[in-house]
């Protein structure tokens, strides 16, 4: 990659991860499934007025757009909602990497290595050391709420591989009309009428600074690049980047909301890395131990 891109890489993924703090300061004044549902109001509106439909059926943009806006990010802005740190959910969402991976083999009978199984076991272990944390930073519930997220950013993965849109971006922009709806929905249904009166009366510059940084750049403009980037290069170059994410998501939560890392959060915090690191890319290093090898062996 020429570095000019490798940084623009890296600038996404700190967009991506400090999101999850930024979801926590809207929250402050939004309720979580209203916070979502405008964010996706604003991605979706006025580009689809600009953006032409995708070349997909309606049925896997409508789809995509209420487990992605929903099941994703809902879920996510209740579980933070509910006390569990920026910089743990940011780390647990990464799950969803696993739960692809699963959810992969069965839908395109795809096959799981014994690395993937590995990283997936060292991953549930760092998950299981969370459950000792007692700072206060972590919620049953909040765990357990972001690991759905995860299941659903796995399904919403498997709508876009099946659906192949050529236009990623105008996939998203459309998806992200099916959101606002239910999204609000939900909002009434768990906190009535005084969900959107407190967001008239509330909502800050502040609030509306997090809503529109989680539509803009973390969503409309992270998303239109790093799909470009994967057009551009080899995924095996440019994926590994995302390791990145919930690094920046632990550093936002440190610096903005002074979230301390004690040893037992420090180990679960690695254990989680680690697991990432050797499920996605412990074949890859595993082959080229082989190679360097066999060379030796030659020379």
């Amino acid at each position: 990659m020429k570095p000019a891109h490798v940084l623009l890489a890296v600038l996404i993924t700190a967009v991506w991860g400090v999101n999850f703090s930024v979801i926590r300061i809207g929250l402050d004044s939004v309720d979580p499934f209203v916070l979502a549902g405008l964010r996706f109001l604003l991605c979706a509106l006025p580009a689809v007025f600009f953006i032409r439909r995708p070349d997909v059926p309606m049925r896997y943009v409508a789809a995509y757009g209420l487990v992605f806006g929903v099941g994703l990010w809902g879920v996510v802005n209740l579980g933070i909602a509910t006390g569990l740190s920026s910089g743990v959910a940011s780390l647990v969402l990464q799950f969803s990497a696993f739960s692809t991976i699963l959810l992969g083999a069965a839908v395109f009978r795809e096959r799981v290595s014994r690395h993937q199984y590995a990283g997936a076991l060292l991953a549930l272990l760092g998950l299981g050391a969370i459950a000792f944390v007692t700072d206060g930073s972590v919620t049953a519930l909040g765990v357990v709420l972001v690991l759905c997220g995860a299941l659903s950013w796995s399904v919403a993965n498997i709508l876009l591989k099946k659906s192949a849109p050529k236009d990623v971006l105008a996939f998203l922009v459309w998806s992200s009309l099916f959101s606002p709806l239910p999204l609000f929905a939900l909002g009434w249904a768990t906190g009535g009428s005084a969900v959107f009166t407190d967001l008239v009366s509330g909502l800050d510059s502040v609030g509306v600074l997090s809503i529109l940084f989680q539509a803009y750049p973390n969503t409309v403009f992270a998303y239109a690049v790093w799909n470009w980037m994967l057009r551009e290069y080899p995924v095996s170059t440019v994926a590994p980047l995302s390791l990145l994410v919930p690094v920046f998501g632990l550093l936002g939560s440190v610096l903005i909301f002074d979230e301390r890392l004690p040893g037992i959060k420090s180990l679960s915090m690695a254990l989680i890395i680690l697991g990432l690191v050797v499920g996605l890319y412990g074949n890859r290093v595993a082959t080229a131990f082989k190679n360097v090898n066999r060379l030796g062996e030659i020379s």
